[in-house]
């Protein structure tokens, strides 16, 4: 401090003694002249332009609405969600990559790139414009206006009164429609044509996921407006809720595959274990359990983002820390579930597990407190199992587990919301939560009423969900695209589809069963189509 002052002081001086001197002091009245007068010519300038422009410019003022008022904090966190979301594509191509066979490696990911690039397209042209725009309770087109949003024309500067720059939330909204795509296909692969597979992707990214979801997160929705007056079961007093997706991305991907794996039936060689068999070995565990763990990482995005604001801090918080809860929980108990059939640790049921816990949770998530999070995630958890067994049961081949942890898992997550809201939280806003009418479920002395409006919207939309899907995956197939011929699976879908596979550089084989499957081990293949089949998670 001493040595501060001491400073000072010598620079004082030192000014001093040169103001005594002739020649500093014209130096300093020149520069003194000229900083003045630069600062009279700037004002000079400012004077002049107000003169001239003042009254034509304050005429010309747009009148400012609030959907015209982008918010930069919110937007940027939708975008940074989104891009998590998006991320999730990798987790998903990874994980139905390590699930397949090798020899439909490529395959996978193809699908997996050209639907998201379809996606994208579709989604741009008229999806964004069937579920979020205004229109009527069915379907958003505009309602005769000009902001049909279709091609994305017409666009304001936020989406309704989000804050959210509208093409901000546009690409957020995308990514979710890829990942119902994407969902689509996993319970599809080893035996579905490319040429198949982009048909139906069309009807699934373009109509059937934009369509059904306006009904649940469209502005004039059906099921987002039901229970008031006017609109649907209005003595009802509840609407349908769904925070992140439940039921509008994860239960609508899960029965969509549901029905394309009935339309195609089994891989060639696949048999079920009340005919002897058993689930075919997956070729790459490490790909598929780093696959999960990808889509965990990035359902921060999912769950996180859908409060479209970073100004709702504890929301933020609270919905990061249910998901996570969620999927620890179904994780554990989808592992102990499991354990005493195969007296194992199956490594892929706990993957399946907490990605189950995560769908399950993506629903009431804003909505429930930790301890909810964890009791919901693990009957996630243990109905997961119980699905695989389900459809082992059933004979309908599904390699990934998409329907038991989508589907089923979707349902269960959407019902939970009528179970464990906590009635301390209300709806997230663009600069603070607003709880003055928070959600309560049964569990919480709310009553059955928000349950009864849970069920409904959850029935409706798996229902018809699922009767559409049908007569689309049975349509392609009238077309003789959905699966490819027999010769084609007995090649394998890389080299029949793409001609090139996945591991060139290596002589593929069938490995050993796993310890204590009952099956016996097998250095090749007898049948390329028919390998020896195994007991695993998924």
């Amino acid at each position: 401090m001493q040595a501060i002052q001491s400073q000072s002081i010598n620079k004082i001086a030192r000014l001093r003694k040169r103001m005594r001197q002739p020649e500093w002091r014209k130096y300093f009245g020149t520069i003194a002249l000229g900083k003045i007068t630069a600062i009279a010519l700037l004002f000079a300038i400012f004077g002049i332009y107000a003169a001239f422009t003042g009254s034509a410019a304050h005429a010309d003022d747009p009148v400012l609405k609030g959907n015209d008022i982008v918010n930069p904090i919110n937007t940027l966190w939708v975008l940074l969600a989104a891009f998590l979301v998006f991320c999730m594509q990798v987790g998903f191509t990874m994980l139905e990559a390590g699930f397949c066979r090798s020899r439909e490696t490529v395959n996978v990911l193809m699908e997996c790139i050209v639907d998201t690039c379809l996606c994208g397209l579709l989604f741009w042209a008229f999806g964004f414009a069937f579920m979020f725009g205004h229109g009527n309770g069915w379907i958003g087109s505009g309602d005769g206006k000009a902001h049909t949003w279709f091609f994305l024309t017409n666009a304001p500067a936020t989406y309704e009164t989000t804050g959210v720059s509208f093409l901000a939330f546009w690409l957020f909204q995308f990514a979710f429609a890829d990942t119902c795509s994407t969902i689509t296909s996993g319970a599809m692969i080893g035996r579905t044509g490319f040429v198949g597979d982009l048909l139906y992707s069309v009807g699934v990214s373009g109509f059937i996921y934009p369509i059904v979801g306006h009904w649940a997160w469209g502005p004039d929705g059906f099921l987002a407006m039901m229970g008031s007056e006017g609109h649907f079961l209005p003595k009802l007093g509840n609407s349908f809720h769904d925070f992140a997706g439940s039921t509008v991305v994860h239960t609508i991907g899960g029965f969509i595959a549901f029905a394309g794996s009935i339309a195609l039936g089994p891989r060639l060689g696949r048999k079920f274990k009340r005919d002897g068999g058993g689930p075919m070995l997956p070729h790459d565990l490490v790909i598929a359990a780093t696959g999960g763990l990808i889509l965990w990482f990035g359902w921060y995005g999912f769950n996180p983002g859908s409060t479209l604001s970073a100004m709702d801090f504890q929301g933020c918080g609270r919905v990061a820390t249910n998901t996570t809860l969620a999927a620890c929980s179904a994780g554990l108990m989808a592992m102990i579930v499991a354990y005493p059939q195969a007296k194992k640790w199956d490594l892929g049921f706990t993957v399946n597990g907490f990605l189950a816990g995560l769908v399950a949770i993506t629903c009431p998530c804003y909505w429930v407190t930790p301890t909810g999070a964890v009791l919901l995630g693990a009957v996630a958890g243990g109905l997961v199992v119980a699905g695989v067994y389900l459809l082992e049961w059933l004979r309908i081949d599904d390699p990934i587990g998409a329907v038991p942890v989508h589907g089923f898992c979707g349902i269960w997550g959407t019902l939970s919301l009528g179970l464990f809201a906590s009635g301390q939280f209300g709806v997230t806003g663009a600069f603070a939560p607003d709880n003055s009418a928070p959600l309560k479920g049964l569990f919480y002395g709310g009553g059955a009423d928000l349950l009864k409006a849970q069920a409904i919207g959850s029935g409706i939309i798996t229902g018809v969900t699922f009767v559409v899907a049908l007569i689309l995956m049975y349509a392609v197939k009238a077309t003789g695209t959905l699966r490819v011929s027999r010769e084609g699976e007995l090649e394998g879908l890389d080299l029949h589809e793409h001609g090139i596979p996945a591991y060139p550089e290596f002589v593929l084989t069938a490995s050993a069963s796993p310890h204590g499957s009952g099956y016996p081990s097998s250095s090749a293949f007898v049948d390329h189509a028919e390998p020896v089949p195994t007991k695993v998670g998924v």
